[in-house]
């Protein structure tokens, strides 16, 4: 049986199946290229706050208990999420309930009525969203890297908006960003875990053969611009500083991401790896510390993430910048490297045992690269990876004009961070 099929219907609406025929749930998951990056200024925020909306009552569903209760009633986990480069809305539920979970999500992706007392309503649930995170430096540090990497321009943009822009957009905004952007052609339905394909594929003709073919809009393009070292601090009152040291590295389509994966284990991909060995293990100077490797479609990065001690952060910081040092010009060992790609290997079979992470893994492939490779592909190519491939990949981004630093904690001198913000 194969691991994935994917179907293109006559109107450009993609369909992607993946089986688990002895596996006790069902996932439906619907992916639409709109997200952050395809915002302007003025409407930054718009996805995240029309994915909520979605929520908020259908046509044939007209109050959001309504879709809550029946979702509730057969036991079903139900969310949705947004990214820069898509947004995505799924239920998950016992196989028995298959035709119940497809007709709420394709329901709510289709028919939302944007009630304008609800939007009203959904303004203030986002701003408290925006205020969590603002009180979660471990994740708000992550918004800054952005930031600083990309600046006034969508990446760089946070994914929930502005309090402002929360306050003012309106139900036009929601009508007119969805009919550019919620299209067939931008669509997707992953179906996962155990189902009857004839079923599926019949009840997505059925339920999506009047959307919209309408020609989709694109996004800008992300302009990487850098000549020297840049430290980003957001100063707050913290017992704990939270960091991510990072460079830019590539887009998504570049060959080199498998050998960008295995060195992203080698530096911070478990408990053995380079970077919590040398901060948590033998500095002591940190609980989290991890790497990894962030590609979009045109742009990315890879960054080291930890939650330090704020008296030894400049010691921490050079510790770093001495791993990145190390992985340019010295030879990683061989028994290293094999020990990386099988942490990465073995990480992402693991990752694929339920309905819901499959439908995520194929669907998140097709939206964001329109390609997809099987986890057995997948792992041939990061088990391909050489020793050579690698030193070559961290000579090239292990580079001062390709270093960003962002940091929160009770500091405010930037200079005395771009004083070591080097590899030389």
């Amino acid at each position: 049986m194969p691991l994935f099929k994917k179907i293109t219907l006559d109107n450009g609406l993609r369909i992607v199946l993946a089986p688990q025929p002895q596996g006790l749930a069902t996932t439906v998951l619907v992916l639409v290229e709109a997200g952050s990056k395809y915002e302007t200024k003025e409407i930054n925020g718009l996805s995240h706050f029309l994915e909520h909306m979605c929520f908020k009552g259908t046509k044939k569903r007209p109050r959001s208990i309504d879709i809550a209760s029946e979702l509730d009633g057969i036991g079903a986990a139900h969310n949705a999420f947004t990214g820069h480069e898509y947004t995505g809305y799924y239920a998950k539920a016992e196989p028995r309930h298959f035709g119940k979970i497809f007709d709420i999500i394709s329901d709510m992706y289709l028919n939302p009525v944007f009630d304008p007392k609800e939007i009203d309503k959904e303004r203030g649930v986002i701003i408290e969203e925006i205020n969590m995170y603002e009180d979660l430096p471990m994740r708000q540090v992550g918004d800054e890297f952005m930031a600083l990497l990309y600046g006034d321009q969508p990446a760089g943009r946070n994914l929930a908006g502005t309090k402002e822009n929360v306050r003012k957009i309106s139900r036009d905004d929601f009508i007119d960003y969805r009919a550019k952007h919620y299209l067939a052609k931008s669509t997707i339905v992953v179906i996962a875990g155990n189902f009857d394909e004839a079923e599926a594929v019949e009840s997505v003709k059925k339920s999506f053969g009047n959307i919209s073919t309408s020609q989709k809009e694109g996004k800008v393009k992300t302009i990487e611009s850098q000549s020297r070292p840049e430290v980003a601090i957001k100063h707050k009152d913290t017992d704990q500083t939270h960091i991510v040291l990072g460079v830019r590295t590539f887009d998504i389509f570049d060959k080199r991401r498998y050998a960008l994966d295995v060195l992203s284990d080698i530096l911070g991909g478990g408990a053995s790896s380079r970077l919590f060995q040398k901060i948590r293990e033998e500095m002591g100077a940190a609980y989290y510390v991890s790497a990894s490797s962030d590609l979009f479609t045109d742009h990315g990065f890879l960054s080291v993430s930890a939650g330090i001690d704020n008296k030894r952060i400049e010691e921490i910081v050079l510790a770093i910048l001495g791993e990145f040092k190390k992985v340019a010009e010295e030879p990683i060992k061989e028994e290293e490297i094999e020990k990386a790609k099988e942490y990465s290997v073995g990480h992402l079979m693991l990752g694929l045992e339920t309905s819901d992470a499959l439908a995520s893994y194929y669907g998140g492939q097709e939206v964001v690269a329109g390609e997809i490779k099987d986890p057995l592909e997948l792992a041939e190519k990061i088990r391909a990876v050489t020793l050579e491939e690698l030193s070559l990949l961290a000579r090239e981004i292990m580079d001062d004009a390709k270093l960003n630093l962002a940091i929160i904690g009770p500091f405010k001198d930037k200079e005395r961070f771009e004083k070591i913000l080097t590899l030389k």
